[in-house]
């Protein structure tokens, strides 16, 4: 009876982690569709906005008076002009940071916007922001914290979790669909949270959002922190991680501020303002090796984003989008239509190898010789994450040479590499697990590019 018991809990729980034994490698795991339509988004921002911003501080600790939160111009839609000017897709509101300052008017606690001067008390930050988001064709979404320094039921774990729980109750009930819900992991001081009823509440009403968390909230997450704050990913970006031996599809969102080291506004900071090229660099290294990028903003005393950040949002979109107005790969020579479909720059169509091949090439003939220094490409992810190792070769005239090569694709993966000029170009794709799928094959030359917006 016993060693027939152990043997129905194996079985169990291969299929609770994975769906079956098979599905226990890399090869296997595959995205949810809502993991796709996030993956496609790429780039949002992370606004940070509460009594810290009136008190010159990153890290409230609970005692601040409501009374000094009264932004004297609050306006939501300023800040989504200028996030939608960077090229933004979604935006995170941190509707409670550590402080437990809530900017909704909560039933759940005095120590909320309700008891502010601002608007007299009747305000709704969550509310105006979400509105606002959605008018400008933005995704919402929210941040609220786990760690609160100033709720007094934080001493007691399961009376504080009915608290959290009943927060986010209001939030996931009445503010439209969130496209991301974050689970921050800072602080705690060794409070165990009740995850598996966060997670049952947040799933109850927002089936569909992504839950952003560290990655040793394996079970829970749907998103994993890269491991820093400089928006950069320092590593092969495989999209599968390894938890105790299950695994799960958990792509990076790798995040960052605009000022350097500060999430909330400060006053006399402007010397902390990341210049354009930091922020094109800061997407080539995110973005540009397959996870999100995501910016953090914060308005200042009036409600407003600064005029500086304003102009460099502004500033960093127009220079990402002439980077990539003149895919070269656009003017190829004719090709088989099924080639085409990963050169016509429309990332829902894709070029497929044969299935079963673990090796292929997708050629680019061009009339005559194009010059770049660079190569954009997007794995078709639907069917897992296949190309484990790949180069990006130009013919010679009487050979094949390597520009650029590594290992993970993914969701997109930019290469840079000493400007070429070449006819033929290919992605060697040396070995896959499956019949390699690729979205998007393009290049660019990021120098001529740069040469234009100095005149």
């Amino acid at each position: 009876m016993r060693l027939c018991f152990r043997i129905l809990l194996l079985v169990v729980t291969a299929l609770w982690y994975g769906g079956s034994s098979r599905a226990q490698t890399f090869v296997d795991i595959k995205p949810s569709p809502q993991q796709i339509e996030w993956q496609d988004l790429e780039f949002g921002v992370l606004i940070h906005f509460s009594t810290n911003t009136f008190l010159d501080r990153e890290w409230g600790d609970g005692s601040a008076d409501p009374a000094v939160f009264n932004p004297t111009q609050f306006d939501p839609e300023q800040w989504m002009r200028a996030i939608r000017a960077a090229g933004a897709k979604y935006v995170v509101l941190v509707a409670k940071h550590h402080d437990g300052f809530c900017l909704w008017p909560t039933a759940q606690t005095d120590y909320s916007v309700r008891a502010s001067l601002w608007k007299n008390g009747k305000g709704d930050v969550v509310g105006d922001v979400a509105r606002a988001a959605r008018k400008y064709g933005l995704k919402f979404g929210i941040y609220l914290s786990p760690w609160d320094r100033h709720e007094p039921r934080y001493k007691d774990a399961a009376d504080y979790d009915r608290y959290y729980n009943a927060e986010l109750e209001e939030l996931v009930q009445n503010y439209g669909d969130l496209v991301e819900f974050w689970l921050d992991g800072a602080g705690s001081a060794g409070h165990v949270y009740n995850f598996p009823k966060i997670i049952e509440t947040l799933r109850t009403y927002q089936p569909n959002t992504i839950v952003f968390a560290d990655t040793g909230l394996f079970e829970y997450g749907d998103a994993r922190w890269v491991g820093n704050e400089a928006g950069r990913v320092p590593y092969e970006n495989w999209n599968v991680i390894d938890r105790h031996g299950y695994l799960r599809w958990r792509p990076v969102e790798a995040d960052t501020p605009l000022r350097a080291g500060h999430w909330f506004w400060h006053p006399n900071d402007e010397a902390s303002l990341k210049s354009v090229d930091e922020l094109l660099t800061t997407w080539d290294e995110t973005v540009g090796h397959g996870a999100q990028l995501m910016l953090g903003l914060a308005p200042d005393r009036r409600g407003l984003l600064p005029d500086s950040d304003v102009a460099r949002l502004a500033e960093f979109g127009r220079a990402q989008r002439e980077r990539y107005a003149h895919n070269l790969a656009l003017k190829h020579a004719p090709v088989a239509a099924d080639v085409s479909a990963a050169l016509d720059g429309d990332p829902d169509t894709f070029w497929s190898a044969p299935a079963g091949s673990h090796h292929s090439t997708l050629e680019v003939r061009f009339n005559k010789a194009v010059t770049f220094d660079r190569a954009l490409t997007m794995e078709w992810l639907n069917g897992g994450q296949r190309i484990e190792k790949y180069a990006i070769d130009v013919w010679t005239g009487s050979a094949w040479e390597t520009v650029a090569s590594a290992h993970a694709i993914g969701h997109e993966k930019i290469d840079i590499f000493p400007a070429v000029t070449a006819s033929r170009v290919r992605l060697n794709i040396l070995s896959s697990t499956d019949g390699a799928a690729v979205r998007e094959f393009q290049l660019y030359d990021v120098q001529v590019s740069r040469r234009t917006m100095s005149r």
